[in-house]
């Protein structure tokens, strides 16, 4: 028999172990067999997926949280969902057991905000940007050249400055934000086939169709850098890059990598101006139904989950970093002074921002005690591009 034959043999009886132990005792014990590298055989995956099921029966409470993505996409984006489940189920001793649904199984983006403000779920891993819907003030951190940085972003999101006046918006509408996690900072990444060389100052996306998400404040960035913003689904974003329909986009260098870009991109800028960030919220009104004890481990749980996000970052880059340049794909680390260009070109001190500043912070005072807090050295570090 040739490895060929013995691999496909071996990923044929894990997925009849997975698709037997999901059917037998649920997605979640599924999952954590295969996070487990347990699947391969029968006796160790029912052992494990058994574990599972005493765990649930003795936890005096479950928590459903929920993600879009697979959990192997973890190793280039860390988005810590095994570790969220693992450290509440710890940190509360036992009380709280947590299913987990990746892939999408309950939806995604905006799907998932609304199941977790109206307690459909309890938990949900997210973008900031789909947040944003719900609880507009953290649209804030949008506006681009103020938060870009990661260690600027870790600053802000656990600075009292935030807490006191985003979080506390954020709890007005439901949700009680878990933590927010670092993925890297948003990239100018354009097709193969668009120029010779990668875009190093705002001047080289002059006229270039840039897909964006459904948000003005990206869609104000990118017409400020003199590019055609164009609105394209995720969905269809990767078909469109193929056809020129657009020709650049902005995710991280992890988020490029995983969700297959790799083999359409001729080369990524590290331009440093948004973050590419997530979070982590809760059902308030689920959360503050439990036991003081209880609500004290799982927001243990969560820095502590937090800090091994933090820990990750640098190895996802990397390995994201290393797939893509297999795959032919460019990175380019823009100097001082072509940051320079960036910032004047469209950072937060341009007029055009001030309207929504006023809007979602309050006022440009406010606005300016949460830029002295992205900018204030938090007890948390954190590797940059």
């Amino acid at each position: 028999m040739t490895d060929k034959n013995q691999d496909h043999t071996v990923q044929s009886e894990e997925r009849r172990n997975f698709l037997q132990i999901s059917g037998k005792f649920g997605l979640t014990a599924a999952v954590v067999a295969g996070a487990a590298g347990v699947l391969s055989s029968r006796e160790a995956a029912a052992q494990s997926a058994q574990e599972e099921k005493e765990r649930e029966a003795s936890a005096k409470h479950v928590m459903t949280v929920a993600a879009a993505y697979r959990i192997e996409m973890q190793r280039a984006y860390p988005f810590m969902l095994l570790d969220i489940k693992e450290n509440i189920q710890n940190a509360t001793a036992g009380k709280v057991y947590v299913k987990i649904s990746p892939a999408g199984q309950l939806g995604a983006g905006t799907q998932l905000v609304e199941k977790v403000q109206s307690g459909t779920i309890q938990g949900a891993q997210h973008s900031i940007s789909n947040f944003s819907a719900f609880a507009p003030a953290v649209d804030l951190i949008n506006i681009p050249y103020w938060v870009g940085k990661n260690q600027e972003f870790v600053n802000l999101v656990t600075s009292k400055t935030w807490k006191d006046d985003v979080d506390a918006k954020v709890l007005e509408k439901g949700f009680k934000p878990l933590f927010y996690f670092c993925i890297d900072p948003r990239t100018v990444a354009i097709r193969k086939g668009l120029r010779n060389g990668p875009v190093r100052t705002p001047e080289d996306l002059k006229g270039v169709k840039f897909r964006i998400p459904a948000s003005n404040i990206l869609k104000e960035f990118y017409r400020l850098c003199g590019a055609n913003p164009t609105p394209v689904a995720w969905g269809e974003t990767a078909s469109a890059i193929k056809q020129g329909v657009a020709d650049a986009l902005d995710p991280s260098a992890g988020a490029l990598y995983v969700f297959g870009f790799k083999d359409i991109l001729a080369s990524i800028t590290f331009n440093q101006a948004v973050p590419d960030s997530q979070v982590y919220s809760c059902n308030l009104k689920w959360f503050e139904s439990l036991p003081k004890d209880v609500q004290e481990g799982i927001e243990n749980a969560s820095d502590i989950t937090f800090g091994q996000n933090l820990a990750q970052v640098p190895a996802s880059r990397a390995h994201a970093m290393a797939e893509l340049t297999r795959a032919g794909v460019g990175f380019y680390a823009p100097t001082e002074e072509e940051l320079q260009k960036w910032k004047a070109a469209c950072g937060h001190q341009r007029p055009e921002w001030d309207a929504l500043k006023k809007e979602l912070a309050g006022s440009i005072a406010a606005f300016d005690k949460l830029l002295a807090a992205a900018q204030t050295q938090s007890k948390y570090y954190v590797s940059d591009v």
